[in-house]
C-alpha cells in the first residue's frame, strides 16, 4: 500500500480533534453573521432521521440546525483549538472581544485560508489550453490506493461549493501528464449536471480520450473527492458492506461490478484513439476456471455489434423452457450491459451464466472444464434460448453455424476463407436459402492441434452471392443474366477460379460446353424471380457481400479474439484475453486485457497478407498478433447489416 500523503495525514489529524462534546470540528458548517457574529451549523448528511443528525465517525447525535436555535460558534465548540485543527481554529482562537471588534476582517482572512485548492471547488476540469498528450502519456491504475473504491465503483463526489449531489460510476483511474502528481479520477455522471461551475466532457481530458459517455456527463476529479456512493450501502451494516467489498478486490481485483439494467447498445467506435481509450488491463471479460471459451465468444458477439440482440429482448413463449427469463436476465443485465457500459464484466458474473447452462442444457462440465466456442453456443442459443437458427440449408436442415470441409489443395499455401468457404460449399452441393444476419465459419482444422493449413487469410469481405439458392447471378463470359449453373466448369475456366465461374447465360453455356473437355457436363436451371427478368436488361445482378466483425483464435487449449471496432474496412480492430495476466497462484484471480491492433487492417488487406506472408515464411518471426489471426484462427463471425436491420 503507498504511504499517505501529507492531505490525508493532516485530514486525519482534524478528525481526531474533538470538542466537549466529543464532535469533530469536521462536523459543523460555519456561518457568518454581521449582528449576531460566527455561528456553527451541523453539516446536512445523508443518515439524517428524525430530525436527528448521525455521526457516523464518532457516534454522536446532535440535533439538526432545523430544530435548535443558532448557537455561537465559540460557546460550542470552545477556544485554545491546535493550529492543525483547520482553518476555523484562528476564528476560534481569538478572544470574544477582538473577534467581535474584528469579525470582517476574521471572516474575510477564514474565506481566503478555505478557499479550495481542488478544481471541483469552482469547476471540474482545467482552463487550460489542450496540450499535445496522448492516452499514452497517462498513468492508468485499476483503484485508488488505500481505497475499496476500483473501477466500476459507484461514487458520489462532494462539492464544497454548492449542494447538489453527484452520484456516477468510476470509469478511469490514474495520474495526468505534467508537473502535478495528484491522482485524478475520471467519473460517467448519472444525469447531466447544469452546474455553470463545472466542466463537464465526454469522457476527454485536456483533449485526450480517456473513457467514453455521452456528451456532459464525464468529470474529472481528485481522488479524495471521491466516496462511495451512501445510496447502495446501509449505514448500520456498513462494515460489513466493507468486507464483502475487500473480499471481493481480494478474490477478482476489482471491487464493483454492478448489474446495469434496460437496454445498452453497443460500443460506438470511430478510430483508433477511441478504441485506445477503452483499452488495457481489467478490461472485458474477466476469465476464470478455463472459461475463456466462453469469454472471447461473448467479448465477439456483443461488444461492438447489434446482430445477436434479439437475444437480450424477445419475451418468452410457450415454447421456452421455465429458466427462460432467469438465464436471458443474467446474460444481458449482469454481461452484455456491464460489459457495453463499463467495458468489464467480473468473472464471477460469467460464472452464473455458467452454472445455469450447466444445470438447463445437456452439455455438461461448463463451469470447469475446457470447451469449444460451438459448444457453448449450442448450449446458449439452440437448447436454452430456442433461438432461429442463423442458416436455413437447401438441404433442409439448419445450422448456428458452418464447419468448413475441404480436400487440402497443395496448391494454395495461404489460402483466403472466401477459397475454402468456396470450395466447402461446392463439395458438399447444397446452398443456402436465405441471407443469414450472422454466418459463423468454423475453420478446417480437427482437435486443437491438427490444421489442414498452416496459414488461413480471415477474408474481410464474404461474397456469399453464389450460394445463395435462387439469387439472380451475372454470366460468368458475357456478364448478361446467368440462367444455368455448372458444377463441373468450377475453377477450369480463366473468367474465375471460384462459384462464379460456374454460372452462363443460354448462349454462353453453349459454347464453353462445345469444348470436347466439356461436352460432357451437365448443367442445372437456375431459377430466377419473374420481377427481376423484366429488369435484367437494364441492370446488373447485385453482389451479396457480409462483412468480418471477429475472429476466435485457440493456442495451446487457450482462445482469444480479435473483434472489429465498428463498421467498414477501415475500422480498427482489438485484441482481447480473458486471461492476459494473473495475480496470485491458486488463490489469485486473472486479468484480462484489451488491446489496439492497429495494423491489422492492413494485415488483412490482400497486399498486406501476401507481403507479411512472403517476408515471413518461419511462423516465429511474425509479428504476435499477426501469427495468432493467421495461424490460429479457429472461428470466423460475419455480419449483413441490411439483413441485421431487417430481422
Amino acid at each position: 500500500m503507498n504511504p499517505k500523503s501529507d492531505h490525508e495525514t493532516e485530514k486525519e489529524k482534524k478528525l481526531t480533534i474533538t470538542n466537549t462534546f466529543g464532535d469533530s470540528l469536521e462536523n459543523y458548517e460555519l456561518h457568518t453573521d454581521g449582528e449576531r457574529g460566527t455561528h456553527a451549523y451541523p453539516k446536512r448528511n445523508q443518515n439524517k432521521r428524525n430530525g436527528i443528525l448521525k455521526n457516523t465517525d464518532s457516534h454522536h447525535s446532535a440535533v439538526d440546525s432545523a430544530h435548535q436555535e443558532n448557537v455561537d460558534l465559540a460557546d460550542i465548540l470552545g477556544q485554545n483549538w491546535p493550529k492543525h485543527a483547520g482553518p476555523a481554529a484562528m476564528i476560534l482562537n481569538k478572544p470574544r472581544i477582538a473577534a467581535e471588534s474584528s469579525i470582517g476582517d476574521d471572516i474575510k482572512a477564514y474565506k481566503e485560508v478555505v478557499k479550495p485548492a481542488s478544481p471541483i471547488s469552482t469547476k471540474i476540469g482545467t482552463d487550460e489550453p489542450p496540450q499535445r498528450f496522448t492516452v499514452n502519456d497517462y498513468q492508468s491504475l485499476v483503484e485508488i490506493p488505500g481505497t475499496d473504491l476500483a473501477i466500476g465503483s459507484l461514487v458520489e463526489v462532494s462539492n464544497s461549493v454548492v449542494s447538489e449531489d453527484l452520484y456516477g460510476v468510476i470509469r478511469w483511474i490514474g495520474f495526468p501528464p505534467g508537473p502535478s502528481k495528484s491522482l485524478l479520477v475520471g467519473i460517467e455522471l448519472e444525469d447531466e449536471s447544469n452546474l455553470k461551475s463545472m466542466i463537464t466532457s465526454d469522457g476527454r481530458h485536456n483533449g485526450v480520450r480517456l473513457f467514453t459517455c455521452p456528451e456532459g456527463r464525464a468529470v474529472f476529479v481528485p481522488a479524495n473527492r471521491c466516496t462511495a456512493d451512501r445510496r447502495f450501502a446501509d449505514v448500520d451494516t456498513s462494515n460489513t458492506v466493507n468486507k464483502v467489498s475487500n473480499n471481493q478486490a481480494k478474490k477478482f481485483g476489482v471491487a464493483d461490478c454492478p448489474a446495469v439494467y434496460g437496454s445498452v447498445p453497443p460500443l460506438e467506435i470511430h478510430n483508433s484513439e477511441e478504441l485506445a481509450s477503452i483499452c488495457g488491463k481489467f478490461k472485458g471479460i474477466q476469465g476464470h476456471h478455463n472459461s475463456c471459451y466462453l469469454d472471447a465468444t461473448l467479448f465477439s458477439m456483443f461488444t461492438f455489434t447489434s446482430v445477436f440482440d434479439s437475444i437480450l429482448y424477445r419475451h418468452p413463449g410457450p415454447q421456452d423452457i421455465r429458466n427462460y427469463s432467469e438465464v436471458q436476465k443474467v446474460l444481458r443485465d449482469e454481461i452484455v450491459n456491464p460489459l457495453r457500459k463499463n467495458v468489464f464484466v467480473r468473472s464471477d458474473r460469467v460464472m452464473k451464466l455458467r452454472e445455469l447452462l450447466d444445470q438447463l442444457s445437456s452439455v455438461s462440465g461448463l463451469t470447469c472444464e475446457e470447451k469449444d466456442p460451438e459448444e457453448f453456443l449450442n448450449s446458449l442459443l439452440s437448447q436454452i434460448m430456442k433461438v432461429e437458427p442463423f442458416l436455413k440449408l437447401s438441404s433442409g436442415q439448419d445450422s448456428y453455424f458452418y464447419q468448413l470441409f475441404v480436400e487440402k489443395d497443395e496448391k494454395l499455401t495461404f489460402p483466403s476463407v472466401q477459397q475454402l468457404f468456396e470450395q466447402s460449399f461446392h463439395s458438399s452441393d447444397i446452398k443456402l436459402k436465405e441471407v443469414p444476419s450472422c454466418f459463423i465459419i468454423q475453420m478446417p482444422r480437427f482437435g486443437k492441434n491438427y490444421k489442414m493449413y498452416p496459414r488461413i487469410l480471415p477474408s474481410q469481405v464474404l461474397d456469399v452471392t453464389d450460394i445463395i439458392e435462387n439469387s439472380p447471378r451475372q454470366c460468368s463470359i458475357c456478364g448478361k443474366l446467368a440462367e444455368f449453373e455448372c458444377r463441373e466448369c468450377f475453377g477450369n475456366l480463366q473468367a474465375g477460379s471460384g462459384l462464379e465461374s460456374t454460372s452462363f447465360c443460354p448462349q454462353c453455356l453453349q459454347l464453353i460446353h462445345s469444348h470436347v473437355k466439356r461436352n460432357n457436363h451437365v448443367s442445372k436451371k437456375i431459377s430466377v424471380p419473374k420481377d427481376y427478368r423484366k429488369r435484367a436488361e437494364h441492370m446488373d445482378a447485385p453482389r451479396l457481400y457480409m462483412e468480418l466483425f471477429a475472429v476466435v483464435c485457440i493456442e495451446t487449449s487457450h482462445y482469444v479474439a480479435f473483434v472489429k471496432a465498428g463498421s467498414g474496412l477501415d475500422a480498427p480492430w482489438c485484441f482481447f484475453d480473458s486471461m492476459a495476466d494473473r495475480k496470485g497462484e491458486q488463490n489469485g484471480y486473472n486479468i484480462p486485457e484489451i488491446t489496439c491492433v492497429p495494423e491489422l487492417t492492413q494485415w488483412l488487406s490482400e497486399e498486406g497478407a501476401r507481403s507479411i506472408n512472403e517476408t515471413s515464411t518461419n511462423d516465429k518471426v511474425l509479428p504476435e498478433h499477426a501469427k495468432r489471426i493467421f495461424c490460429d484462427a479457429y472461428m470466423c463471425l460475419y455480419q449483413s447489416t441490411d439483413i441485421m436491420m431487417y430481422h
